[in-house]
């Protein structure tokens, strides 16, 4: 029997295929102590004992239990790193150029363990070692060719988002911006509530804002779509229930990592916004980590979010957080035009928050006007 198709039209087609297919972590561990099973998880993944695993571990654990409890085997390389910067380009074409001259043939494996700092660092040194050029090349949207090799995510602090999203985020020469690319997301997560027992307070509540306010952009954003607003509704919630009521630290713990998990798969189908876009300013020029950055600037956007502010200040005031002030106070004029440069070369961002008329909205002097308060 003749089959009839029907081809009415290249609108149809196009139509039919303009939705993203986005990837998602295929296999995921959750659970207290389940840290232990990466050994066990790894094991299947070893090419041969030339092929190593290298972990990618803060050094924050440097002397502590957890370091001596990654499974080493053959040749494996551990390497500790500071987490006191935002990563950078840079830093990941010399970790690529250091494994490549130590080691004859490509990993089994990259492990990063730790923060969103540590798990941007493995996806990017994943991506480039299977793909040519610097890292810098492949800031931008699906510009990754190959895909990268086998890579394992093991959070150590939750909010990011990190170890679900397919970005990393990297300060290049140039501007700050993510590599995004279907070949970023991690092949396997575990998600022990354990490994985040030793995160100070502030950090804790900074990372975790982070999370919060992913949540309130995507939900608050124009992008916003039932995929995404599914997740964030859950992220949101969690989040009042870790920072505005009172759970045991252990529940607290397990909540906050699930947040992390929701709030990094609401921005899969929508986006971030202005808090994040202006956060990416302030770090690329001043240096200034992800999470208070982000909280830095959220304080002062109460005429586009009032009410995530209104329960952000609420936060602020039951965990005795004193936000640092005057962080732009002595900046040159053209110490202010680099920030809102690469601020609003976040088009996406600001697009999602305001509409596609957003330049006409947030133009560089009031968005300079808004980083003069911070």
């Amino acid at each position: 029997m003749k089959m009839n198709y029907n081809l009415e039209s290249k609108e149809t087609i196009s139509k039919n295929t303009s939705y993203r297919n986005f990837p998602m972590v295929p296999r995921v561990i959750f659970g207290k102590g389940s840290f232990s099973q990466l050994g066990e998880i790894l094991l299947p993944q070893r090419r041969n004992s030339d092929a190593p695993f290298i972990f990618l571990l803060d050094d924050f654990f440097e002397n502590r239990s957890l370091a001596n409890e990654i499974p080493l085997m053959f040749n494996d390389e551990l390497i500790f790193i500071s987490a006191d910067e935002e990563p950078k380009t840079a830093q990941v074409d010399a970790l690529v150029a250091r494994i490549r001259e130590n080691f004859d043939e490509l990993p089994s494996g990259i492990v990063g363990i730790g923060g969103g700092t540590l798990l941007d660092l493995a996806k990017a040194v994943s991506i480039l070692l299977n793909n040519d050029g610097l890292a810098q090349d492949y800031q931008g949207w699906d510009l990754v060719q190959r895909p990268a090799i086998y890579h394992v995510g093991v959070p150590t602090i939750s909010g990011t988002g990190a170890e679900v999203s397919r970005t990393t985020v990297l300060l290049g020469p140039e501007k700050k911006l993510g590599i995004n690319s279907d070949h970023t997301t991690f092949d396997q997560v575990i998600l022990d509530p354990d490994l985040t027992q030793t995160v100070p307070k502030e950090q804790w509540f900074y990372t975790g804002m982070d999370c919060f306010i992913h949540c309130i952009e995507s939900l608050e954003g124009t992008y916003l779509n039932a995929f995404s607003q599914s997740y964030g509704e859950k992220a949101l919630d969690l989040c009042k229930e870790v920072f505005l009521e009172d759970h045991p630290e252990e529940a607290a713990r397990d909540m906050l990592m699930m947040a992390s998990w929701h709030g990094g798969m609401s921005i899969a189908y929508s986006q971030v916004g202005i808090a994040h876009a202006m956060s990416y300013g302030l770090s690329y020029l001043l240096g200034i980590k992800h999470g208070i950055g982000n909280c830095l600037v959220f304080q002062h956007l109460e005429e586009f979010y009032p009410e995530g502010v209104k329960l952000f200040n609420q936060m602020l005031s039951k965990h005795n957080i004193q936000m640092p002030k005057g962080i732009c106070s002595n900046l040159s004029q053209s110490d202010f035009d680099t920030m809102v440069e690469v601020s609003l070369g976040m088009c996406a961002l600001w697009e999602n928050a305001l509409g596609k008329d957003w330049k006409s909205i947030m133009t560089p002097e009031r968005l300079q006007e808004l980083y003069s308060r911070i």
